[in-house]
């Protein structure tokens, strides 16, 4: 990381996220919110929203994203950054464009946009690109000023991200009965996406079998579990797997499921199972539905020890990272040299996006990338 401090031209951070409901009556609004178009009556969005009536109708991640917006702010201020932090959803309250028009309306106009999704999809970047061009054009049209908007790097690989990640699955090892400890398999899960959708994730010459999604995520599991083994003296077997599958049974979605894989691993005598959410930021709805509830019942019925290991929340390495990134961008956009920091095989990804990178089914505008309107 380069020893630069200064954040111009950046004069803000903005934190964009998923957003959920917090309270039982905003289920079904927010599930509206998140299908808006696909014609879904609202006695299937009860039936989808079933998992968070379980949860009180609170999912997780809005908590989740007040605690990491207090660690972003707090160190930011410990080295000495002057740089306000906001915070806007996709698809519940604090609303993007609402977060944007109060960043414009105090004066900001060079923003740096985290998003909470550390790999490369169209649902987890461009969609949220999307959004910003959306939200900029309706600022636009309110004959407000246009801010600038440049979302960091992709961070899956940087050390602030994987270091936590690292000590959880750590955690949940020494959690184990000891008598299977050595023997236990660690399952790195993720959200499944459609199989298309991850063949032509990342920049085009990434399209492929499984993308950029796909290669990100074995890049991280690798990490760790390279990292456990120089920690525990033991080489666990792992695999990617996945979780969270919805929409159409007859379109193909990247698999195994994380509960078919608990099965195969008993039918193989495995005595236990690290579950590890590496997709994941933080510990919401998909987190505490698929694999603190769903996943452990179907690996209590099969008398297989499961535990789940930590996502990366609002650990003070990852409030670190961040800075780091913001920090980074900015002395690439003064032409000011810099080395990115990352880790694995892959590299630092793309400041900006090119052309081609996660495309959509249907074009539609999208801020901070080589072909935005902004």
């Amino acid at each position: 990381m380069s020893d630069l401090r200064d954040p111009a031209p950046y004069d803000a951070l903005l934190l964009l996220s998923f957003g959920g409901p917090e309270g039982p009556d905003d289920v079904v609004p927010f599930l509206a919110n998140v299908t808006r178009g696909r014609g879904i009556p609202e006695e299937r969005l009860k039936e989808v929203g079933k998992h968070y009536f379980l949860f009180g109708g609170v999912s997780p991640i809005n908590a989740q994203n007040r605690a990491l917006l207090d660690a972003l702010r707090k160190d930011l201020a410990d080295h000495a950054l002057e740089l306000p932090v906001y915070w806007g959803n996709r698809n519940w309250a604090p609303y993007l464009t609402d977060t944007l028009r109060e960043m414009v309306t105090d004066g900001h106009r060079r923003i740096a946009v985290l998003a909470t999704s550390a790999y490369a999809s169209y649902s987890g970047c461009r969609q949220y690109r999307e959004n910003l061009a959306e939200s900029l054009a309706a600022l636009e049209a309110e004959g407000l000023p246009v801010p600038r908007v440049d979302k960091l790097r992709h961070y899956f690989n940087h050390p602030g991200f994987v270091g936590p990640m690292v000590d959880g699955v750590l955690a949940s090892l020494a959690d184990l009965p000891e008598d299977v400890r050595a023997g236990a398999h660690l399952a790195f899960t993720t959200h499944s996406i459609p199989v298309s959708a991850a063949d032509t994730s990342g920049p085009v010459e990434t399209h492929g079998d499984g993308g950029s999604y796909v290669a990100e995520h074995l890049d991280v599991a690798r990490l760790i579990s390279e990292a456990v083994r120089k920690e525990t003296g033991i080489e666990h077997p792992w695999q990617l797997v996945y979780q969270s599958r919805s929409g159409a049974p007859h379109i193909p979605w990247l698999e195994p499921d994380i509960c078919d894989h608990l099965e195969t691993l008993h039918g193989d005598g495995v005595p236990a199972v690290v579950m590890a959410p590496i997709g994941f930021v933080s510990d919401h709805m998909e987190v505490l539905y698929d694999l603190d509830t769903e996943a452990t019942a179907k690996a209590a019925e099969l008398g297989l020890p499961v535990r789940r290991s930590a996502t990366v929340g609002a650990d003070p390495r990852f409030a670190a990272a961040v800075r780091e990134l913001l920090l980074e961008r900015a002395a690439a956009e003064r032409d000011r040299p810099v080395t990115p920091c990352a880790l694995g095989a892959l590299g630092p990804s793309h400041d900006l996006c090119p052309v081609g990178c996660c495309p959509a089914r249907a074009l539609k505008p999208a801020a901070a990338g080589a072909d935005s309107p902004f």
